[in-house]
């Protein structure tokens, strides 16, 4: 199970991390490479005994899948975002608190369970490393149990759905899209018989009232004393737990809303964003975005004055009220009362407008009278937007909204921005609300930020190409390391004249093989990193190119595939073969 806050206990590296309880088996492939090292320099001198040992260590670590281990973890870090040759080095001390979240993740991934339980999983993955576990996971025969709010990622990975909702957990077999619809059909029907139930007990209550003094008195009594056993249907769950969302702006404001002039951001000795100059204009709805790491809350932040850039200048228009909704929730302040943080910015309220402004949120009661430092992350989550509805802000800045709120709070947030009449800049990796809400993309790559000129959903068709290709490399990365794997600790013994024939031909279709492969591969990295250019998909003639790369890239998978199958053959063959 991973829970969404993990420690690591007696792991140093990333790589030590993610590899969990196989220290066994690491220390038997180190081993292995030490003995094979050892036997080809002495030669013809090497004992029986090393040999047998040598032979006896290799079959148990190809039984308890030694060859797969190593590439499995560097092909999980790598479709987490982790450079597997660093991890060996890195320390986990280094890393940050999503970074220890997506390396909590590879470690269960990597872990030779059955039954996976996955809470929250994509809170710290970027678009593209989403889509990448989606593909692990519908690839596994494993079973997984998953926790999300992510509705495109539920969409795409599960086949049934446990609804909790209403102090009951609902079984529904299918898609999520097929439990959106059966959940409304049995909402329906439970509304249907609670309409029904009622008209029934107003009729009863009637003729009792009518009868009860009168001439029918025995049959008033007794049918109050049915009505008084009946049990009664309670109307179905639906929106009354749901927030009250709605996002006014107090001025119309500018224009121009956000102006860029040859910005330069950088962190330490790390450049982020170089030389950015654009303008966002009033009304528009911007998806910002990115990998982890690449900017896109520090452009956030640079933009609300928090935070200078090195060069350019990039500032707010004229008129423009910001309302800004920080990842880190940091704009909640810990050390009040929720009481006290809404009156603080609606000073003229009497308690009853404070009390009813916290109870569209979920805050009702003694709730007002929690601190914020008491409160999960979802109920932070629901302060800050309390808070951000009272701002009367005509700029809506949404950094990971979604991060902690439920699917309803989520569809609540939707609908809100929706109908908020300003402009919005979103930065999520919650495609449903990137779908529902952007008008205009920025795209963060290589230090550049492109622009597109068409929503979220145009993006994802026009780069479909970039996904395949990140599908392709993560198909092919577990087959190739492990052939990487075997050349490493592959026994490496002296060729003399008294080798076999058979063995002499193995040797050189495996050497003709890795050389194939290697040529195949590094084609393969290159039209890969074609595809994943994001500038590629901003011209038609770009979109008509990104076709034929991706045409291309397939014609290698498939030639790659073939060579890594004749590699595998004459491996085969050279372990059969008498030397």
């Amino acid at each position: 199970m991973m829970e969404q806050h993990r420690d690591f206990v007696g792991e140093s590296s990333i790589w030590e991390g993610a590899a969990g309880g196989r220290a066994d088996l690491l220390d038997l492939e180190k081993s292995l490479s030490d003995q094979s090292m050892h036997i080809g320099e002495l030669g013809e001198r090497s004992t029986p005994a090393m040999l047998s040992k040598y032979d006896r260590d290799l079959e148990r670590f190809e039984r308890e899948g030694g060859y797969e281990l190593a590439p499995r973890v560097d092909a999980v870090l790598h479709g987490l975002g982790f450079d597997p040759d660093a991890a060996r080095i890195r320390q986990i001390s280094e890393l940050s608190g999503g970074e220890r979240g997506r390396l909590g993740l590879a470690r269960q991934l990597i872990n030779g369970a059955e039954i996976l339980l996955l809470d929250e999983p994509t809170n710290h993955l970027d678009l593209d490393t989403t889509r990448w576990l989606e593909g692990f996971i519908k690839e596994s025969d494993k079973t997984f149990l998953i926790v999300s709010h992510d509705r495109a990622f539920l969409a795409n990975v599960v086949d049934h759905v446990l609804h909790l909702e209403g102090d009951t957990a609902v079984a529904y077999t299918g898609s999520y899209e097929s439990f959106i619809e059966q959940r409304q059909q049995r909402r329906d029907a439970q509304l249907h018989a609670f309409e029904k139930q009622r008209s029934v007990i107003e009729d009863r209550e009637d003729y009792i009232r009518r009868n009860l003094a009168g001439q029918n008195s025995k049959q008033a009594k007794g049918r109050r004393k049915l009505l008084e056993r009946l049990p009664r249907l309670s109307p179905p769950v639906g929106s009354e737990g749901v927030m009250g969302l709605s996002l006014k702006s107090r001025s119309r404001g500018g224009d121009q809303v956000v102006t860029a002039k040859d910005v330069t951001i950088s962190v330490g000795d790390r450049i982020l964003i170089e030389g950015f100059s654009n303008e966002l204009r009033r009304g528009e709805r911007l998806g910002l975005l990115g990998p982890n790491g690449a900017g896109k809350s520090t452009l956030l932040r640079t933009l609300m004055g928090d935070r200078a850039p090195d060069t350019g200048d990039l500032r707010l228009g004229g008129s423009i009220q910001a309302g800004y909704y920080r990842q880190d929730l940091s704009q909640v302040p810990l050390d009040r009362t929720l009481y006290d943080i809404i009156s603080e910015l609606q000073p003229t309220w009497e308690r009853r407008q404070v009390q009813g402004h916290l109870g569209r949120f979920g805050f009702s009661g003694d709730d007002a009278q929690r601190t914020a430092l008491n409160l999960s992350g979802g109920e932070r989550a629901r302060v800050a937007l309390a808070m951000i509805v009272l701002s009367g802000a005509n700029l809506l800045i949404l950094d990971e909204p979604t991060n902690h709120l439920d699917v309803e709070s989520i569809e609540a947030l939707e609908d809100a921005v929706e109908d908020f009449d300003g402009t919005v800049i979103v930065v999520s990796h919650d495609r449903e609300l990137l779908r529902s809400l952007t008008t205009r993309v920025w795209v963060l790559h290589n230090k550049q930020i492109l622009d597109f000129g068409g929503s979220f959903s145009e993006w994802e068709e026009v780069s479909e190409a970039r996904t395949h290709a990140a599908a392709v490399n993560a198909a092919e990365e577990v087959s190739l390391r492990r052939m990487h794997e075997k050349q490493k600790i592959r026994r490496t013994q002296n060729q003399n004249e008294g080798t076999k024939r058979s063995r002499r031909e193995a040797q050189t279709r495996i050497i003709n093989a890795e050389q194939a492969v290697t040529a195949l591969e590094s084609e393969i990295a290159s039209v890969s990193e074609a595809l994943a250019d994001p500038g590629l998909y901003l011209t038609r003639e770009g979109a008509i190119k990104s076709g034929a790369l991706d045409a291309r890239l397939e014609r290698l998978k498939k030639e790659l595939d073939k060579a890594l199958d004749v590699w595998a053959e004459a491996t085969e063959s050279m372990t059969a073969a008498p030397g």
